[in-house]
């Protein structure tokens, strides 16, 4: 037992002092262990209930605190406090990938989670976006079955290629993002080199009423950079969590990462006419028609002192809006709008908004009463409507957030097409327009390296045809670099094998 005056005494939970480090209490030096060793019985029973479930999609991730603050005036567009001149706000932001579980490598080829908690004074405003600005699919019927796709199979507990390529070949609307993914930003340098979109269309009200769809970019203040599959495939195994010490290390040595925030306004009447679906979340809106407008600049400073509570805990939402601030028609958006705080009640428990990071910082009057881990008092009266002063409804009095007209029969049928509504046109862009020539090798190795393992030929065929509707150039491409690969190999070995193991467990 240490004697040191500096040193704290140990405690049980409850805060009483614990009678040893080291030693279980027992009869006699060599008797056994009996079972009213409280402290015993504590520290056994909390280790084996320490884990909590891993989130879905977005597992592996971590983050940071810091602010955001407006640099630009944007009160003509919206009445959101904390987008009003010179406004600064608290934040958190996690960064992650989708489809790896809590310990993967950060350096798989995969999309990056970029999910923003802001703690406004009119309660917590949540942005779930991504590092792209599209997404595979439009319609949230099909998002379970596209997570499940990129997860590992049901047989041998294997990431699997073939059932990326079987899913993304019969879903057409994924060619933008499949795009993206394939290129360089498909595997980031680092969370502090890479740009976070909302992806969805937002709705904008401002103080007159008027109301505004927007899209937020965020754009890396470091400048965008990546790896490619090969640095990625040797950083996976030299440090796998290369991506969570880069962001904790930058901002431990005062290296602070900031991204400038930009919108894109849409004036409320253009959606109505414009030749694209503007809340088709597979699509962007050209910045020649809606050019991007300077916000404000995020900044992060602090690193998490306690990883479970403050980031495993953090539950991002898209419901959370506050006045100034709406949803939009994006039918992925409005499934979010569920789905988000539904996962959340079922991975952390009804009350997971009374976890320190996830609370919001301004006072909170609801009628929410009970439930596991309850910290916060309910008072009575527990019921509206009531006579004993409970708290009362007072709508916005510029209107309910995010609302608009809609009138028809309901229906299970895709978005209605518009003048320039196809699959293919935008990721052709993408790679005849942004990418140069090396980008567009680069492109091409990827996906060929991506085919070329456990791809099986009737998923091939379909592939190449895949890559020809978005460019016939990349198309014909991608099936040579294949066939070279491949050599006449069957492209699917036998499941079982122990090639296959070898080269899934690779992935």
């Amino acid at each position: 037992m240490t004697t040191d005056k500096t040193v704290p005494p140990t405690t049980t939970d409850a805060g009483i002092r614990a009678p040893s480090d080291e030693h279980s209490l027992t009869v006699g030096r060599d008797g056994p262990i009996v079972l009213h060793d409280h402290y015993l019985i504590e520290q056994m029973a909390n280790f084996n209930r320490e884990r909590i479930p891993e989130r879905q999609p977005h597992a592996k991730g971590s983050g940071a605190f810091g602010h955001f603050e407006v640099t630009n005036d944007v009160s003509s567009y919206t009445k959101a406090k904390m987008f009003q001149p010179g406004k600064k706000t608290d934040m958190i932001a996690r960064f992650s990938t989708v489809a790896g579980e809590r310990g993967s490598p950060d350096t798989w080829r995969d999309p990056r989670g970029f999910a923003l908690k802001f703690y406004t004074e009119d309660g917590n405003f949540d942005m779930v976006g991504n590092n792209t600005p599209v997404f595979f699919i439009r319609d949230p019927m099909k998002f379970q079955h596209f997570i499940r796709s990129q997860k590992r199979r049901q047989d041998n507990g294997l990431r699997d290629h073939d059932m990326q390529w079987d899913f993304w070949t019969l879903s057409p609307e994924s060619a933008h993002q499949v795009t993206w993914l394939m290129g360089d930003r498909g595997i980031p340098k680092s969370w502090r080199m890479m740009n976070g979109y909302s992806s969805h269309t937002y709705m904008l009200i401002n103080a007159q009423g008027e109301k505004f769809w927007v899209k937020f970019h965020f754009k890396t203040d470091l400048g965008n950079d990546f790896f490619t599959q090969e640095e990625a495939d040797k950083m996976a195994g030299a440090d796998s969590d290369y991506h969570r010490r880069d962001l904790f290390n930058a901002i431990k040595e005062g290296n602070f990462p900031s991204w400038t925030l930009k919108w894109q306004i849409m004036p409320y009447e253009d959606a109505k006419t414009y030749r694209i679906n503007p809340f088709d979340l597979t699509k962007v809106w050209p910045h020649e028609d809606y050019p991007l407008i300077e916000v404000g600049k995020m900044t992060l400073t602090r690193n998490p002192t306690d990883f479970h509570t403050e980031i495993e805990q953090a539950a991002f939402e898209p419901n959370n809006m506050v006045p100034g601030i709406g949803l939009s028609p994006d039918k992925m958006l409005l499934a979010r709008g569920f789905s988000y705080s539904d996962a959340h009640r079922a991975r952390l428990g009804v009350n997971y908004r009374h976890i320190p990071v996830n609370k919001p910082v301004c006072p909170v009057h609801s009628y929410s009463k009970d439930g596991a881990m309850r910290t916060e008092n309910a008072t009575d009266p527990v019921y509206a409507p009531n006579s004993y002063g409970g708290p009362a409804a007072q709508p916005d009095p510029g209107g309910e957030a995010g609302l608009w007209y809609a009138d028809g029969d309901m229906v299970r049928e895709a978005y209605t097409l518009r003048e320039d509504d196809d699959d293919f046109s935008q990721p052709r862009a993408l790679i005849r327009d942004v990418m140069d020539d090396a980008a567009r090798d680069r492109l091409v190795n990827n996906i060929v390296g991506h085919l070329c393992d456990g791809v099986s030929e009737k998923v091939l065929q379909r592939a190449f045809e895949y890559w020809r509707q978005i460019d016939e150039e990349t198309g014909n491409k991608v099936e040579q670099g294949v066939r070279e690969k491949l050599g006449g190999a069957s492209p699917h070995p036998g499941l079982g094998s122990a090639e296959a193991i070898r080269k899934n467990e690779a992935v």
